[in-house]
Parts: structure tokens; sequence; C-alpha cells
């Protein structure tokens, strides 16, 4: 009996073991062109395994996921795991030239990771170029097993992914600006699920329909995939609940409308009416605009049907109001309803104790034109953009590798300022001077070393909002606000308790937003700005985070398998 019953602990210990440990999935990604039609326009586009957009990668915390990516067409490609920690994997991150050589023609990549205490929603992109414009999908990461949600269990879930239409090959689009240092042109629809919807021209049969039944609770996942997009959403006469964001948990809070910007996500339960509406309810997304520049004023838009025994034609069709293009003021009021849910089994571990306070400036610039040319951008000079008036030159090897390898000489410097080099009243006029200085500057940080960022817009070529990408982390967004940061009174105000945690943060237009991380993950990360022209423009710095002493906190080798520049 007593043999039978250490048996019995073995095999309960071990099944313990492989349920904490998680499930290993396999995905296969083939990218391959494939022709899509919206708009009457028919292109041949890159996809994953020929979707638009591509499948929806589903997963469970603490699983690890082996996602073989096998290049099929002439451009080269990298995927990045958007919001994904890569503890210690930072191989497999993504971007191309940071972490990574791209994946070749008839080349392979098998991007092996763990999701190590993330769920929630996510999502995947190409990070090379302007591919991501059609290579872009779900990354969903349920909770382990029996872990419940902190709020009431959805009926239902249901991705919505924004996107970008363009009736052009956006790879021609971006490749154009570059020659002549001007702005893109902009899309020509804002898509749900890849679906314009029934206000553009050529489009009615396009149109996402979410069926719904009567008293049931929906969680709508959703993910802004546009390329240069911030977007409000709402749903004509339905109130959202928000439950989460960026994969993080929140104190939950009644809105009819949401701003999400680029790489941003959103859980939102919707509660659908008691009793049949005997109507449709239109949901629609249309641009938040900050910028001098053109863009794309439209209006993608869905149904949101009620199913009935009693077939219904001709229902009355309610229509949401969405906010102004330009108002900062909501954005301003939605932002600071965010609050970590921070409760004992959901913590918000915000460094108190900061070994690094960093001051940042993001924003656009000029650089020279070429002799002899003529180019587009203001007065005669090309475009740029800048954090502390660096505009990164992206290397022909990748960082991560020149890093690991000690031959890093030539490839960077380590010496990326802490501060902007020249101080100028940031949001009042601008100086005369617009150029940026260029660079491949990294910022260093010992393991485990505490940072208080503050990322501070400045009005060279017109105060923006800038939304923020940060890989290999999550971090706190502990204060904003509006004009010049002042280090004296503005800390004062600081949310310590319960503030946000995310991996993306709209820098607000002619204002600042402070962040705090801990830098608890070995590797070279990038940080960017998550519109895709301004990304191009040199928006852009990268994080060397070195290894810590112990061998948990060192990153692992390179995969065999790492493509090759």
């Amino acid at each position: 009996m007593v043999g039978f019953v250490r048996i019995l602990v073995a095999i309960t210990l071990l099944v313990s073991v492989y349920s904490v440990a998680g499930t290993t999935r396999h995905y296969e990604f083939n990218i391959q062109l494939q022709n899509v039609t919206r708009l009457c326009h028919t292109r041949s586009m890159v996809t994953v395994n020929g979707k638009f957009p591509g499948p929806r990668i589903v997963a469970r915390e603490g699983d690890r996921l082996l996602i073989k990516v096998t290049n099929h067409v002439s451009n080269n490609i990298t995927i990045h795991w958007h919001g994904i920690r890569q503890l210690r994997s930072g191989w497999a991150d993504g971007p191309a030239y940071v972490t990574q050589c791209p994946i070749q023609t008839g080349q392979s990549y098998v991007y092996s990771y763990t999701v190590i205490g993330q769920r929630g929603t996510l999502f995947w992109h190409a990070h090379i170029s302007w591919l991501r414009a059609s290579l872009y999908g779900p990354l969903i990461i349920l909770p382990k097993l029996n872990v419940p949600y902190p709020f009431t269990k959805p009926y239902k879930e249901v991705p919505i992914i924004f996107g970008e239409w363009f009736n052009t090959d956006p790879e021609a689009i971006i490749a154009q600006a570059t020659q002549t240092g001007g702005g893109p042109n902009v899309s020509d629809a804002y898509t749900f699920n890849g679906l314009p919807g029934p206000l553009y021209n050529c489009s009615a049969k396009d149109t996402l329909k979410l069926k719904v039944k009567q008293a049931k609770t929906y969680l709508l996942r959703l993910i802004n995939a546009a390329l240069n997009d911030e977007l409000f959403f709402s749903i004509a006469n339905h109130t959202l609940t928000v439950v989460e964001a960026d994969a993080i948990y929140t104190k939950p809070f009644d809105t009819e409308t949401l701003i999400l910007a680029p790489g941003q996500t959103t859980n939102v339960l919707l509660k659908t009416k008691l009793k049949f509406p005997g109507a449709s309810f239109v949901m629609s997304a249309r641009p938040y605009v900050t910028g001098q520049g053109t863009f794309d004023n439209s209006t993608v838009a869905g149904i949101l049907e009620y199913e009935s025994s009693i077939p219904m034609k001709n229902l009355p069709l309610f229509k949401p109001a969405l906010p102004p293009l330009n108002d900062t003021s909501f954005v301003t009021q939605f932002s600071n309803r965010l609050r970590s849910l921070a409760s004992a089994q959901f913590p918000a571990n915000v460094p108190q104790k900061i070994d690094r306070h960093l001051f940042f400036t993001v924003g656009l610039g000029t650089s020279p034109c070429e002799k002899n040319k003529t180019c587009q951008g203001p007065n005669g000079t090309r475009f740029a953009a800048s954090i502390n008036n660096v505009s990164f030159v992206q290397p022909s090897v990748a960082l991560l590798q020149s890093h690991y390898s000690g031959q890093s000489e030539g490839v960077y410097s380590p010496y990326f300022p802490i501060t902007p080099l020249h101080w100028f009243n940031y949001t009042g006029t601008p100086p005369n001077n617009t150029f940026v200085s260029n660079g491949t500057k990294l910022m260093v940080l010992p393991f485990n070393t505490s940072v208080e960022l503050v990322l501070q817009d400045t009005s060279i070529l017109g105060v923006e909002s800038h939304p923020l990408h940060l890989h290999g982390f999550n971090f706190f967004v502990v204060g904003q606000g509006f004009g010049n940061y002042d280090p004296n009174k503005d800390p004062k105000n600081f949310n310590l308790v319960d503030p946000i945690e995310r991996n993306t943060v709209g820098v607000p237009s002619g204002g600042w937003v402070a962040i705090r991380f801990l830098a608890d993950n070995p590797g070279v990360w990038f940080m960017h700005c998550h519109l895709e022209v301004h990304t191009n423009w040199g928006l852009k710095m990268a994080w060397l985070v070195l290894d810590g002493k112990l061998p948990n906190q060192k990153l692992l080798p390179p995969p065999v398998d790492l493509p090759k520049c």
C-alpha cells in the first residue's frame, strides 16, 4: 500500500509539473504571395499562409511556442511577437537588424520562446520595412488551465484587429517617399479583420458582421495593427467595459468610445441587450490626428447584428458618434482612466527606488537634401525623426549578434545620450535649425537597473502624438502632462500605486509621459515610434541590457538556424 501511495504521489507531482511547465505548440508560417481584392482593387500581397489578416496564434500562459517561418517571396522577412517579453530569448524577438538578420528568400527560421507570466491579447506582425501592412494577426494568450479571468466569464471571445488597406503596394509607397524625402501616400481604407466595410466605394460585401445573442457577455479583443494611425472605436448604443490593456488586467471601467494607438490592444466586455432590440448597430473606427501631415480621413464600419428566430429585413441601423479627429482632451481623459488591477494575484510591481533617471526628446526634424537633388520635405530638405536628436541609422548586421559575439566595434556606439545635448523650449517656438544628427547608438544598462524615463514631445515641425513601443519589457506609465516636463514639480503627482502597465504608450501631443521599468531581461531591445513612417525616418533607438551574475540572468546562446546577413 505504501508503495502504491508513493507511486500515486509521484504521478501527481509529475502531472502538476507538466501542467505548470505548459504545452509546446507548433505553428507553420509560409510567407507567400496572394491575390487579395478590396475596394475593387486586386493586389498581389505578401501574406502568411495566403491569409489576410494572418492566422490567429493561441497559447496558454507557460506554453512554449515553436513557429517555423519559411520565406517564399522575394522580400526579406522578420516577424515580431508584439508584447511578448522574450525573457532571455531575444533571438526570437524579430526586429530586422536589431535581434536578427532577416529571413531571405527560400530560407526558414524557427521562432522559439516561452510565454512567462503573461496572459491576454497581443499580436504578431512583420518587423521590416512596411510589410506589416499585410503581415499581422492576433496572438492570444489564455490564462493557465483552471485559472479564471478576474472578470465575468464571457459567453464568447472575438478578436477585432484594426488595419489599413492600400490600393497600391505599401513597399512601393515607402520606397518612393524614401527616395524623395517627402511624406508617403496614405492608405485608402481602414479595416476590421481585413474588411473595410460599407462606407467605402465597392466595399459593402467586405463588411465585418458580428452576430450576437441577447443577454450575453462577449469579450472583444481589440488590436490596432494599423501602420500609421491612432484610431477611435465605438459601437452604437452599447457601453463597453475595459478590462485589459496590452495584456495587463485593468480596473474595469465603462466607456462608449476607446482610443487605440498602433501597437496597443484593449479587451472590452460587451453586454448585449436583454431583449431583441429590433435594430442593428454600426461599430466604427476613424483616426485621431495630431500631426501636420496628410492622413486617411475615412471611417471603417462593421455591423453588430442580434440573432432572431424570425428573419428580419430593413431593420433600423444606428450609428455611433465618434470624437472629433483632433480630440486630445478625450484621449487624455481615457488614458487617465486606465489603472492596473494591482490585486494580490496581479500586483503592480512599480519600481520605487530608481537607479537611472533618463530624459528623451521625441519628434520630427529634417536632414539636408543630397547635392544636385530636389527633396520634397520641409523647405527642400528630407523628413527625419529622432530621439534626443539622434536619428537611428539601421546597421547592416544584427545588433544582438554583434554584442553577443563581442564584435560591436564599427557596428554601434554604446553612448546614447541620457538627455538632449541642446536644451530648448521643447513645446514652444521651435529652433531655426531643425537638422537631426545620425547614428547607431545604444543605451547600456546593467542587469536589474531600475529606470525612470521621461519622453518629451517637441514642436519641431509641429507637436504630435507618438506611440512609443518598448520591446522586451512592460513599463508602468507613472505620469503624463502637457507642455515641458518639470523635474521639480511633476514627480510629486506620479502614480506609484496602480499605474497602467503596458508595452506601447502615446507620448501626448505637445506634452510628456513618464514611465518606469526594471531592466531584468538581458539582450538588445528596440524602442521606436509605432507610426511606421516615423520609424522609417529614424524615431527609434535600442537598449543593451547586460547579463546578470547568475546563470538564469544571462542571454541564452543563439539558435543554430539564426538567419545570416
